[in-house]
């Protein structure tokens, strides 16, 4: 009986440490296993600015989507295939088949313009909601999220359209990030990248659309 019981004891605390083990091995990589707990700000970035005398493009290819003078092509593309949940992340007025949508290319901001990375901050809004905070820190956080075959600009490129900063207590080093979903892709900006990939997955690409929706509320 006695040895049953150390058995069942021991296949007890076998089961327990492989339980933690797993949870361990699920929480988020740093530094986003903090992103619950942090102070954390949001911001919609205008994700391109053409130099100041934009080449004119060459004509479109019959049955192609025209381009928009001096965006690059992998903006076009996002708008072709994606970007129409995320109107509230475009710069308003450029993009076409959007509200508001004109085929003038986008205006250079003022030197003084707010800037996040060197990207114009078009608004920002604190992540107030825990829940949310968890959620960016879970995608952001699993490296299954990534793959680079789903990257779409060159090795050094990215146009991003959301910027995230977020730091434990006021005077911590704040982590930055650069969201591109026009690039498919998430840079740091201030830490070394944890994962072996940057390229967003499809899934991740559908649970940051989300947290955006909730973030920046179709409308405002």
């Amino acid at each position: 009986m006695q040895s049953q019981s150390l058995h069942r004891s021991l296949s007890a605390t076998g089961l327990l440490a492989g339980l933690l083990g797993m949870a361990c091995a699920s929480a988020p990589a740093a530094p986003f296993d903090s992103l619950k707990s942090a102070n954390a700000t949001a911001y919609r970035l205008q994700n391109f600015e053409p130099p100041a005398a934009a080449a004119t493009p060459a004509a479109a290819a019959p049955g192609a989507v025209p381009g928009i003078p001096g965006v690059p092509p992998e903006i076009m593309t996002w708008i072709q295939t994606g970007a129409q949940g995320l109107q509230q992340l475009i710069p308003p007025g450029i993009l076409p088949g959007l509200p508001g949508a004109t085929a003038a290319a986008p205006a250079a901001a003022a030197p003084q313009a707010p800037r996040f990375h060197n990207f114009r901050i078009l608004s920002q809004t604190q992540v107030i909601d825990p829940d949310l905070r968890e959620k960016l820190g879970e995608i952001l956080g699993n490296p299954d999220s990534y793959d680079n075959q789903y990257a779409r600009c060159a090795p050094g490129v990215i146009y991003p359209e959301m910027g995230l900063s977020f730091s434990i207590g006021p005077t911590a080093q704040p982590s930055d990030i650069l969201v591109s979903f026009s690039c498919s892709q998430v840079v740091s900006r201030s830490f070394a990248w944890p994962h072996p990939a940057t390229g967003m997955k499809p899934d991740t690409v559908a649970n940051l659309t989300e947290v955006v929706q909730k973030l920046w509320p179709p409308g405002t």
